[in-house]
């Protein structure tokens, strides 16, 4: 059984494919193309994408440059977006413009985004003009709209047609898509009144209407919808498909489940990097890009840093007189810290997927309260007999649990109460959030606990 077969086989990851990297890398040193080409042929695109990936940055350079090797459309559009940005500099113009010509015009349009204006418009002069128009007008939309994930290869007809019309019409019609599961029905204005699956058009005798067997509810998406909320429109009604049309309402478009499958995964990705604020990174980023993009929120996490500093120096003297506080500070703004963070990121979850609104915005704010007094209570319990147990005082016992109950309900409320704030002030709250919600959190674990030590002392 060859290495190839193995792989393809096993579905295996990187460390399994460590082998056949080498043996790709010593192919692209002896300029062997035919064996590189052959090879991805076997191989799924996306396991073939995955090998370009972790190869050197020279590796690539090399390997696109090798005489005789053109990299397969479908592989080139299952690579991450910062080694296609990498990999469209060593191609010419015409390997580009091969390139988008096979595939669908969303994929091109993804792909387009990461060309140089200087290079752009020499590609798209090279397309034929119903391309050409096509991916322009593509690029006219906002980035994140549903304009940009939409493809405008779909199959649509006439209401009046029969099933034996349509059944022709798709069989003898060159340019509708290869693969769609539904049929778009459209009136004399070519608006969407319906659609069809293609099943059921096998299923029904020919001289049905295709009105007849339409179905009514169709879901329309306006070209400059954000395609976020074109992903929360797919997952609450679970749908397969859905048209887009202009302000006229007439039909420009489509999109399928697994393009929304690739945006949701995106943003999933973004909201993720964007809480730990690295913002959008790549694997592939080199050192000078990763350490830009860390630098601002590092920076302000570090005046925030001092600002809490500062908050402690205010009690040196309750501190200078039990030095055991300083031993049990970190303990409370651990725990607050904490606690914030895991209703930040249930917030920040619940705005992404607008579950969130101005309707029960104070039932979720009286529930991360309660939450927080009885955690509060739970674990002030148990700090408290542990401290107890350690230093034998029942005033410094006493001195954490009201600090911890204290510090636990601010912090889940300032969880929940930055982000939307921010949101309300249309900064993304995922970005900004952790600073915040950190030091807030950091700055009232201290002055609590404290603040009741000074009382008590």
């Amino acid at each position: 059984m060859t290495l190839i077969k193995k792989i393809k086989d096993k579905k295996v990851n990187f460390e399994f494919n460590k082998e056949f990297i080498k043996v790709v890398t010593d192919k692209i040193a002896s300029n062997d193309a035919l064996f590189i080409t052959n090879s991805f042929k076997e191989m799924h695109p996306a396991d073939a994408a995955d090998i370009i990936e972790h190869l050197g940055q020279n590796d690539r350079e090399n390997l696109i440059k090798l005489n005789n090797f053109k990299i397969d459309p479908e592989v080139f559009i299952e690579l991450n977006e910062s080694v296609q940005s990498e990999i469209i500099q060593y191609l010419s113009s015409d390997a580009i413009v091969r390139i988008l010509k096979n595939l669908e015009s969303d994929d091109a349009i993804a792909i387009l985004e990461n060309v140089e204006e200087k290079d752009k418009n020499s590609i798209l002069s090279s397309l034929p003009p119903k391309d050409r128009f096509a991916l322009l007008e593509g690029l006219s939309y906002p980035e994140d709209s549903a304009a940009r994930i939409m493809q405008r290869e779909f199959t649509a007809i006439p209401s009046n047609w029969s099933v034996g019309q349509t059944i022709d019409y798709l069989r003898e019609n060159k340019d509708l898509p290869e693969q769609f599961l539904e049929i778009y029905i459209v009136d004399e204005n070519f608006k969407p009144i319906g659609t069809v699956p293609s099943s059921k058009v096998l299923r029904n005798p020919r001289d049905f209407k295709m009105s007849s067997i339409m179905e009514d509810s169709t879901f329309l998406v306006p070209v400059d919808m954000d395609r976020e909320e074109v992903g929360h429109l797919f997952e609450n009604y679970n749908l397969n498909s859905a048209c887009v049309v202009d302000k006229n309402n007439k039909l420009v478009g489509m999109i399928t489940s697994d393009d929304v499958l690739t945006v949701l995964k995106e943003e999933a990705e973004e909201d993720a990097l964007r809480l730990a604020g690295v913002g959008d990174e790549e694997i592939t980023d080199g050192v000078i890009t990763k350490t830009k993009r860390r630098f601002n929120w590092l920076l302000l996490n570090l005046f925030t840093a001092f600002l809490a500093t500062y908050c402690i120096s205010l009690f040196g003297a309750t501190i200078e007189q039990m030095v055991v506080l300083a031993f049990l500070m970190p303990i409370v703004a651990s725990m607050g810290g904490n606690a914030g963070m895991q209703t930040l990121a249930v917030t920040i979850r619940t705005l992404a997927t607008n579950d969130l609104t101005k309707n029960n915005f104070n039932q979720n704010i009286l529930k991360e309260f309660n939450i927080g007094i009885l955690n509060g209570l739970i674990f002030a319990i148990i700090s408290s007999f542990i401290v107890q147990l350690w230093f034998q005082d029942i005033q410094l016992s006493l001195i954490i649990s009201i600090s911890m109950i204290l510090t636990m309900v601010v912090a889940g409320l300032f969880g929940i109460l930055v982000p939307v704030t921010l949101k309300n002030m249309n900064i993304d709250p995922a970005i900004a959030s952790s600073v915040f919600v950190t030091t807030i959190t950091d700055v009232i674990g201290f002055v609590s606990f404290l603040g009741v030590g000074a009382y008590f002392l």
